[in-house]
């Protein structure tokens, strides 16, 4: 055998497994949750949840690897404080898109779990009493988890807990969602 030929026999030894496996192609999800955020803010310590959603799409090449890209909104954190008897109402806010990727791991027919990583596009508004006292926006990194069970050959139900950094904080969301595949 020449070595042009023992090149073709592996690339075709580890891309026909590959292409044959019944779990590619295009799906989009959606998911709602709960945010969590814990920072100090200009000397407010916010302590705060909110309904936080996320849609997203991709294009699963496999049953273990796909790229997706998608939206995260984290909802409002409010907090009210009362300093020496004024009411102060402090709010935070922060959204934006996300490009990633994801690894599966099959645990039986059904069952599935994951883990996702990517970079998250983001902007927010830090309020207090109704007047925004900063509006940052950066680029950073998430990292997130979850289990995904097939309900059908084109729909599945997901849970997962993600970590998306923003500057010097962070916030972790847990949430169930649906993918749909086509």
């Amino acid at each position: 055998m020449t070595t042009q030929s023992i090149l073709v026999a592996a690339a075709l030894a580890v891309l026909v497994p590959v292409t044959t496996l019944a779990d590619d192609g295009l799906y989009i999800s959606a998911s709602i949750g709960s945010a969590e955020l814990s920072e100090d803010f200009d000397g407010f310590d916010i302590d705060a949840s909110s309904t936080a959603y996320r849609i997203s799409a991709g294009w699963r090449f496999n049953d273990y690897l796909a790229i997706e890209g998608g939206y995260q909104n984290f909802g409002r954190f409010d907090q009210t404080f009362n300093i020496n008897g004024t009411v102060t109402d402090v709010s935070l806010k922060a959204d934006g898109f996300t490009v990633g990727g994801t690894v599966s791991l099959p645990v039986g027919d059904r069952w599935a779990v994951f883990a996702r990583t990517g970079a998250f596009f983001w902007d927010g508004d830090a309020d207090i009493n109704n007047v925004t006292q900063a509006s940052p926006e950066d680029t950073n990194f998430y990292l997130g988890a979850g289990a995904r069970l097939a309900l059908s050959e084109r729909l599945s139900l997901t849970a997962d807990g993600s970590r998306y950094n923003l500057d010097d904080t962070s916030t972790t969301v847990f949430s169930v969602g649906l993918d749909m595949r086509f």
